[in-house]
């Protein structure tokens, strides 16, 4: 069942962190492209978010890596407020984050060294909000 009210989506989240970490870069590499978990195209060039050793392999900057938590609700894709929750949780507690939205679930990555920070941050924020029963 999608779920749509903004309420309901924030405590049924249930973020988890992914295995693994991750780098953004920017590539028309076909092989990099078969591997990223995501693309996005931009004025600059194809984006790519490829597995961290992925990145590592082909010489790409891999300085800023970045943990993948996802939320597990499913959210309508017009649903309205959860990655805002998200994010400002997050940014409340000084934590980058970068949103991304797939076809079932929203992901955020965040730096590799506040993971475990941003899944406790989300956790609380899941809680704080009382579900209709």
């Amino acid at each position: 069942m999608v779920i749509r009210r903004t309420e309901d989506m924030i405590a049924k989240m249930a973020p988890e962190r992914l295995e693994g970490l991750f780098a953004f870069a920017t590539s028309d590499d076909d092989a990099l492209v078969r591997q990223a978990v995501a693309t996005i195209r931009e004025p600059e060039g194809l984006s790519l978010i490829l597995p961290l050793d992925v990145a590592q392999r082909a010489g790409l900057d891999v300085s800023q890596p970045m943990a993948c938590l996802t939320l597990n609700v499913a959210s309508a894709l017009y649903g309205v407020g959860l990655t805002a929750a998200v994010a400002t949780a997050l940014a409340c507690e000084n934590i980058a984050c970068n949103m991304v939205a797939g076809h079932h679930h929203d992901h955020a990555f965040v730096p590799a060294n506040d993971a475990d920070r941003a899944l406790s941050v989300l956790h609380m924020r899941s809680a704080a909000e009382v579900p209709d029963v």
